[in-house]
């Protein structure tokens, strides 16, 4: 953990990344950072700006040393796309106040399950059909309408969608972003490998799923993190039961990235997800010593991001892009899982 022994104030990091949010949840149980061994950096938003003084040593983007591969730069960003009215939204939609993390952990009836099977199906439909469209020349602005009409057409909601203000309907993270990227006029190239995350709201219901496509000719260096980082979440699924500990998911992923010599990013967490967007517990993808087991019939994410390099983050001005300190490669997947008698459910497969 960083910080002074002085603060105690209850927050935590989700999807909105390094944007804090008050919460139930302790600050330790998301930052878990040794001082003694390096820096972290992320920008926040002003009003917060006291607070990240005393828990981040800030850096500038310029100070990071370039890579092979051409550094990422915002684009622009294309008119807020209009959801039809007789779609149902999330409570948070046009409040701009992130809700954070909800207490008490998702655990469903057979309707429940049913409708979680439903949103989870489209989100996993949605995200395959993202990954067609990823190639060199193709803008990120361009996969982030498909997705959205696509959502659309299905009567269904995408849950990024004015989440804590978010301007876009899918994350799209490029190379070195660790999450979070916004959608933009930025075309992709060769070379590049792209995280494309999607959540649909779907009758009552959130479906939450990533993955990682590669665009072009890849290299073998890309190519091997981005199947490790698959790996680990196929792997900790597999641990995944009734009265598990949730802290075996960290273990058997961290464990397994540590073979490989792959960095295991700490801020960002896996989550519950089903009537909310974020509920608990937080799912931890590094060792630690969390307490806590699994439910029948509970669902939620499992979501590791590795890099080949630096696992500290920075955040962009417009907080919410999160990209790696080193300018390294960094690549993630995601399912919703629905913990069954027989183990894991992985609800996020077409």
């Amino acid at each position: 953990m960083v910080g002074t022994s002085s603060l105690q104030p209850k927050i935590v990091s989700s999807f909105v990344g390094g944007r804090f949010i008050y919460s139930n949840q302790p600050l330790p149980q998301v930052f878990r950072y040794n001082l003694g061994r390096s820096r972290v950096s992320v920008q926040l938003p002003r009003k917060f700006s006291g607070l990240t003084n005393l828990l981040f040593n800030r850096s500038n983007l310029d100070d990071i040393p370039s890579t092979k591969r051409k550094r990422l730069r915002p684009g622009k960003l294309s008119p807020y796309r209009p959801v039809p009215d007789h779609i149902p939204r999330p409570p948070y939609v046009n409040t701009r106040q992130a809700p954070g993390i909800a207490s008490g952990p998702e655990v469903h009836d057979v309707k429940g399950i049913e409708c979680m099977r439903a949103s989870g199906r489209l989100a996993a439909q949605v995200l395959e059909y993202a990954g067609t469209l990823v190639k060199p020349g193709v803008k990120t602005d361009e996969i982030d309408e498909a997705v959205h009409q696509m959502i659309v057409d299905n009567g269904a909601y995408p849950s990024p969608l004015g989440y804590g203000g978010f301007p876009k309907s899918v994350c799209t993270s490029v190379n070195e972003c660790i999450c979070h990227g916004i959608p933009d006029s930025r075309e992709l190239e060769d070379r590049d490998i792209i995280n494309i995350d999607v959540t649909v709201y779907l009758n009552g219901y959130h479906g939450d799923t990533s993955a990682t496509f590669f665009c072009g000719d890849v290299d073998d260096e890309a190519r091997n993190l981005v199947k490790v980082t698959k790996e680990c979440l196929d792997k900790a699924i597999s641990v995944c039961a009734p009265g598990v500990e949730y802290k075996k998911i960290g273990k058997t992923i961290h464990d397994y990235a540590d073979k490989y010599k792959y960095g295991v990013v700490r801020q960002f967490v896996g989550h519950g997800v089903g009537r909310v967007f974020h509920a608990d517990p937080v799912i931890l993808h590094y060792r630690n010593n969390d307490h806590g087991r699994m439910l029948l019939n509970q669902t939620f994410t499992i979501e590791p991001m590795l890099t080949i390099g630096s696992i500290n983050p920075v955040m962009w001005n417009d907080d919410w892009t999160v990209v790696t300190e080193d300018g390294s490669l960094s690549a993630q997947f995601e399912h919703t899982i629905l913990i069954t008698q027989d183990g894991a459910e992985i609800l996020t497969k077409c």
